[in-house]
């Protein structure tokens, strides 16, 4: 954790594993699934969750736990009364020491943690590698549906307004103040590979430093800060306030806690990210 402003925001699977009687931990694992008429379909984890979790994990589904069921896009905001309903359940109090993971990538995790952020719960980190560092480890696991814990009595205290919309992204354009951070991979970026959402290729001006760039691809890990600092500084996102987007608000909730550990204080997400954009032949967008 070297280099970091606030390495408190990860948690290493060997802490974990002392502490986990201590925290809440959510397993957020979601899957989404390529259709071509539909972008994708969303596969909440829960038989990943239920074939073998970390002991004592909640399971998180994040497209229904902790997003607006009520919005026609995916995985959106939920209202704060509705976030907080979610933590109660789920046994998490003000005081609550919570961990998240996932099983594939961390940006599942990364999301439920920018949410408790934007609802002003500090306390609050990631698992370090996830669930396939833990299990490379042969760290315990259990199986079957979560154990019940007593319900929490979260409410929020903060909203911190963290999520953007299209009109704050667009009136970024053009300006030399504001980095807007693509955390797609290249191909999608460039508009030749992967989901376009609609259209393919980025929102106009915008740079690129991939979620899955951000990490040890042989251990899922994150990368050393200043291997960090070095990617996210080549394109100017330590020096100005930056917008994240991805597909839809996902993976680049992993650029903004890696911004947010390396000490930016001004780090936004476009909640809607492409899912909105780029179905609007209105808003400009580049290829290439």
């Amino acid at each position: 954790m070297a280099g970091f402003v606030h390495p408190e925001y990860l948690v290493e699977t060997d802490w974990l594993d002392r502490h986990r009687n201590d925290v809440v931990v959510l397993d957020c694992t979601t899957h989404l699934i390529p259709d071509p008429r539909t972008t994708y379909i969303v596969r909440p984890g829960r038989e990943d969750f239920e074939n073998g979790h970390i002991p004592g994990a909640q399971f998180c589904d994040v497209s229904r736990d902790v997003s607006d069921t009520a919005q026609k896009l995916n995985f959106m905001r939920p209202q704060p009364d509705d976030f907080a309903a979610a933590m109660r359940r789920f046994g998490i109090s003000n005081d609550t020491r919570v961990v998240t993971y996932s099983t594939s990538n961390p940006w599942w995790a990364t999301r439920v943690w920018w949410l408790l952020r934007e609802f002003g719960h500090d306390n609050a980190a990631v698992l370090n590698g996830g669930r396939q560092k833990w299990t490379a480890e042969n760290r315990a696991l259990e199986a079957g549906p979560a154990t019940p814990r007593p319900a929490g009595s979260f409410t929020v205290r903060e909203i911190r307004n963290l999520m953007v919309g299209r009109d704050e992204v667009k009136a970024a354009i053009g300006d030399a103040g504001i980095c807007t951070l693509n955390a797609l991979l290249p191909a999608q970026h460039a508009g030749t590979g992967g989901n376009s959402y609609g259209r393919p290729g980025r929102i106009a001006g915008s740079v690129n430093v991939p979620a899955a760039h951000l990490l040890d691809p042989a251990t899922n890990v994150f990368l050393p800060a200043d291997e960090l600092r070095r990617r996210l500084g080549a394109v100017g996102a330590l020096s100005r306030p930056v917008i994240a987007y991805c597909g839809g608000g996902i993976a680049a909730s992993a650029d903004a806690l890696v911004l947010t550990m390396l000490g930016h204080n001004d780090v936004k997400i476009y909640d809607a990210s492409l899912s909105e954009w780029a179905k609007d032949p209105a808003l400009p967008m580049d290829i290439g």
